[in-house]
């Protein structure tokens, strides 16, 4: 099991990246913090696999705490999860090492997809000898759009006739999002099976998905169908 760490000021963000982490069995939070100093005194002494890392906080900001933590040895991979999407600040983290970048606000398939990024990567060096399908697993994952992106063949357990009925649906209402559960009865098919179909589509910019924070009790996530291109 690949351990993490979150360094977050927001209790709610924490809150929410923590349950995202948590919903992957591959993994499990030992830590979470709200400024740098004591995150980098707990990771100078405890190796963790993946630091989930904010850039505006308290004492420091997420990249200098991620330039000391790199001289110090902490080699750690990093997934940044911020509101900052200036082009410095994003060069600057990708060249101390960060495997991925979300930009706050983001929906829970977006952040899966970097967990996946995070573990095809560990799976492609823990192998000893890398072969080159590996690589391009690793190099070229579906957060980033990887090689697969091209096929218009759906991937294994998905069909595609549910998939054409599911996109028919979408753009029916291109001006509205749609939850799962809308979706799910309005096609006749499961809440759990149609949450797979749209982690597809949104794989492919077939659709877009965001957080829906209006709800009054839990966010929710909503699909809205993207304009075909061509």
């Amino acid at each position: 099991m690949y351990t993490a760490v979150i360094i977050e000021d927001d209790p709610i963000i924490t809150r929410l990246n923590a349950r995202y982490i948590d919903l992957d069995p591959r993994f499990t939070v030992v830590k979470t913090f709200s400024s740098a100093n004591p995150a980098l005194v707990y990771l100078q002494n405890h190796a963790v696999d993946l630091i989930v890392l904010d850039v505006f906080m308290p004492q420091m900001n997420g990249s200098e705490l991620l330039r000391i933590l790199r001289v110090k040895g902490v080699n750690a991979d990093v997934i940044m999860v911020t509101s900052a999407n200036d082009a410095e600040t994003v060069q600057t983290m990708m060249r101390l090492g960060v495997i991925d970048y979300l930009v706050k606000p983001f929906a829970y398939e977006r952040f899966q997809l970097a967990l996946e990024h995070f573990c095809q990567r560990r799976e492609a060096i823990q192998n000893g000898t890398i072969s080159q399908g590996l690589l391009d697993r690793a190099l070229f994952s579906n957060a980033h759009g990887n090689l697969s992106a091209v096929s218009s063949v759906p991937p294994k357990g998905l069909q595609a006739q549910t998939l054409e009925r599911i996109k028919h649906y979408l753009r029916s209402k291109p001006e509205e999002t749609h939850t799962s559960d809308d979706i799910a009865s309005h096609v006749g098919l499961s809440v759990v099976t149609v949450r797979r179909y749209m982690n597809y589509l949104s794989e492919q910019n077939i659709v877009e998905s965001e957080m829906d924070y209006s709800t009054g009790g839990r966010p929710c996530i909503v699909y809205r169908s993207l304009p075909e291109s061509g």
